[in-house]
This record gives C-alpha cells, sequence and structure tokens, in this order.
C-alpha cells in the first residue's frame, strides 16, 4: 500500500510517499511544495497544481495529513495554513483518495510513544525506523514523513476491511 503524507503550509508543504507491506515500510520519496511570492489565490492554484502531480506521480491508496493547530498568540498561522490544507483535502476528494486526518500530539505518540515529543526526537526516529543515512530535513519533510507512518502503524492496528481500499 502507498501511503502519502502531506505536512499542509502556503509556503512550504512537505510531502512523503511510502509503501508499505506488512512490517515493512520504505520510503519511496520526500521533498517539499513551495510556493511563490504571489496572491494567496496564486499560491493557492500552485497547491493544486503540485497536489494532483504527486497524486498522479505515486498513485496513493491513503493520503496522510496533519490536522491543523492554532496557538492563540499566532492564529493568522493557522488560516492560512487551513486555506492550504483545505485545497489539498478537496484534490484528493476529487482524485477519490481516502484522507486520514491526524493531530501532532497523535502522530508523535505514534512514533515515539510521548506525544510531547521534541521535532528532533521524532527525526531520529524516523531515521531509525527507516534506516536513514542521516536526519530527515527539512521539519516539513520530516512531519510528512511523519504523517505517512502514524497512518501506516494504525492501519497495522486497524486494518481497512476487504474491498474498502
Amino acid at each position: 500500500m502507498r501511503i502519502l503524507g502531506i505536512d499542509p503550509g502556503l509556503q512550504v508543504c512537505g510531502y512523503a510517499c511510502l509503501q508499505t507491506d506488512g512490517d515493512a515500510q520504505k520510503l519511496i520519496e520526500a521533498g517539499t511544495i513551495r510556493t511563490s511570492d504571489s496572491a494567496i489565490e496564486a499560491k493557492l492554484n500552485q497547491v493544486a497544481e503540485d497536489m494532483d502531480s504527486l497524486l498522479e506521480k505515486f498513485q496513493p491508496q491513503i493520503v496522510a495529513v496533519e490536522q491543523l493547530y492554532s496557538h492563540y498568540t499566532h492564529p493568522r498561522t493557522a488560516i492560512l495554513m487551513g486555506h492550504a490544507r483545505g485545497v489539498i483535502l478537496q484534490r484528493c476528494a476529487q482524485a477519490g483518495i481516502e484522507v486520514r486526518s491526524f493531530s501532532a500530539t497523535r502522530i508523535k505518540k505514534s512514533l515515539t510513544g510521548n506525544g510531547r515529543a521534541s521535532k528532533e526526537q521524532v527525526q531520529r526516529t524516523i531515521q531509525t525506523i527507516l534506516a536513514l543515512p542521516q536526519l530527515p530535513q527539512p521539519a516539513d519533510v520530516a512531519d510528512a514523513i511523519a504523517a505517512a507512518l502514524c497512518c501506516a502503524n494504525e492501519l497495522q492496528l486497524n486494518p481497512p476491511m476487504a474491498g474498502k481500499l
């Protein structure tokens, strides 16, 4: 099964395609989608086009997306990220691909056993699980890989019913 992990953002979106086969997981590709310094509608259009390209290239069965989190001191960040996340979800729906959303705390707990793990702890865990030669960088990529791994872990615990996927 292929899982596409997405860390939504308006300036930078992290993505990671993970191939799972039972207990084995292999990272196919990970990277970032970057938008140009243009109006928000142009940025959203670029995110949509890039998502279409990723969905076509990787043909995932599931897309794992990090849920929004808003800190009271930075509500604008969550609003802007919400625009990008909405476009990502719409493109998945248009392509008929199942989406699973996970909170940052749930992702961290799934990987490290600690919902309050640091970014570095998450990166080191990813490096160990996938036998990567170095820590996944930048943080957007690490977050996308983490979302995909969390989804894979959940699928092992709660496999989809036959014929659903």
